[in-house]
């Protein structure tokens, strides 16, 4: 009488769920994930607790209203002639820092405009002035 050997049977772990697990996983994290987009980041500047005046003489200031007018020093100014005042400003006081006071709602054009006036003046920085909390 023959008796039958123990067959042997070749179990095979399946790896299917696991598959899917993992891809669900993949999906998962790269849906939740924030990745830096250059056009939406939020430009809120940072606010300064404590800071020290880079000089003991007060910087020449520059403002913009919402409409992109500009003024130095309180008074309307065109922007071609932007670039004299600050020179002849400059040359006067002695400072060569700029202070710009931008409403929020002003054109990036007209902050150019005050930017390009300034550097071509000579000056050595322009400071962005923000409001505290």
């Amino acid at each position: 009488m023959e008796f039958e050997g123990r067959r042997r049977s070749r179990h095979a772990m399946n790896l299917t769920p696991l598959i899917d697990l993992m891809f669900l996983l993949l999906v998962f994290f790269l849906l939740t994930a924030d990745f830096i987009n250059n056009e939406r980041i939020a430009l809120d500047l940072p606010d300064a607790e404590s800071s020290e005046p880079t000089s003991n003489k007060e910087p020449l200031m520059v403002s913009i209203d919402k409409s992109g007018n500009v003024f130095h020093q309180g008074s309307p100014v065109e922007p071609e002639e932007l670039e004299p005042f600050l020179r002849t400003s400059m040359a006067r006081t002695g400072v060569k820092v700029v202070s710009l006071r931008g409403d929020k709602d002003a054109t990036l054009s007209a902050v150019v405009q005050v930017l390009d006036a300034s550097r071509r003046a000579g000056a050595e920085s322009v400071d962005v002035i923000t409001e505290k909390p």
